[in-house]
């Protein structure tokens, strides 16, 4: 398959390539934008709800795949196990539902919710709900009886205040160019950073990561069968020679090299970010068995072949991370400091 436009400019991008330096007008203009409407929500012509629960936002600056779901499906996780309530608000990227706020559910239409959304309702078992309005989503969570909130990819959604900002950066591709689109892959400048409480990089850094950095690594977990939800464990694979490798996520490539690590060989198929599948596109003329990602597969559910597997990962911080927020976890668990902790 065929990189689309958007995916060629993508890795442009990335790589740096002289080309995009004529883009650097509507660059200049994208940055204003960007600058006027922080400014709106600073100086209060435009409102901020802040919450009456600790709000984590879990985003980045960059557009592409960084590893961000998988780190939110651990932070909820994590949260519950130390006694929290926690729930997810989400945009539902690639879903419409006829009213918000949507409450997210196991077998809910993907073409509702957005698949991301579904696979963090499914993975993680805590309330999930998607709504164009943040701060009226947080609110549905509210009612439901969360204590905490996961802003997923709610970096640039300021309209809801948030305790903690965590932005996710990809260790291979870091800030590509290090420009604002459309001459780079940015959606805000570099100098946001300075304004985040903590950046987590995924995988071993392959550029000048910010001081302080965290890492966290997604780590394979086990293969599931897509017809039947049959588990297995990681080796042997469940299946033999060749596979047909599908991935409509925002960085194909690192789960291509994923799959080869475990001993996979891999014909890729990288499709766009939040690609909309049809059968044609899991129809290769051959009966090899089609392996995909957790995201692609609450799309693919009944669409796939047969002998269609999931490699299911998980999100690994490093120890000094989940000390550092369960440091800041204890603190709000005090109603005496819990006041002066929003923004």
């Amino acid at each position: 398959m065929s990189a689309s436009p958007g995916e060629r400019w993508l890795e442009a991008a990335y790589r740096g390539s002289p080309w995009l330096g004529l883009l650097r007008p509507l660059e200049a203009l994208y940055r204003r934008a960007v600058a006027r409407r922080t400014a709106a929500f600073r100086t209060g012509r435009r409102t901020v709800w802040r919450a009456p629960v600790p709000v984590i936002v879990v985003g980045n600056l960059t557009l592409g795949g960084t590893g961000k779901s998988p780190l939110t499906a651990w932070m909820a996780s994590h949260l519950a196990a130390r006694g929290w309530r926690p729930g997810i608000v989400a945009r539902g990227y690639g879903g419409k539902a006829a009213r918000y706020p949507l409450r997210v559910s196991a077998d809910m239409p993907v073409v509702q919710c957005g698949d991301e959304p579904r696979m963090l309702a499914r993975h993680t078992g805590v309330p999930v709900v998607v709504d164009p309005d943040r701060p009226r989503g947080a609110r549905a969570l509210i009612d439901a009886g969360c204590d905490i909130l996961i802003s997923d990819d709610g970096l640039q959604h300021l309209a809801l205040g948030r305790d903690l900002e965590l932005v996710v950066v990809d260790g291979r591709r870091g800030f590509g160019n290090g420009r604002c689109l459309p001459a780079g892959p940015l959606r805000e400048p570099l100098s946001r950073l300075a304004g985040v409480d903590a950046v987590l990089v995924n995988g071993e850094a392959a550029f000048t990561a910010p001081p302080g950095a965290w890492t966290f690594h997604l780590v394979p977990v086990r293969w599931r069968r897509l017809a039947d939800g049959e588990a297995r464990a990681l080796a042997p694979p469940p299946f033999a020679g060749p596979v047909h490798a599908v991935a409509g996520i925002g960085h194909p490539g690192r789960f291509f090299a994923t799959l080869e690590a475990l001993g996979v060989t891999v014909e890729p198929h990288p499709l766009g970010d939040h690609h909309r599948f049809t059968a044609a596109d899991l129809d290769f003329g051959d009966d090899r068995p089609v392996v995909m990602t957790a995201k692609d597969a609450e799309k693919c559910r009944e669409l796939a072949p047969a002998e269609s597997w999931v490699l299911e990962v998980a999100a690994e911080p490093e120890p000094g991370f989940t000390a550092w927020l369960d440091a800041r976890l204890a603190v709000w668990r005090r109603p005496e400091a819990t006041a002066g902790t929003r923004r």
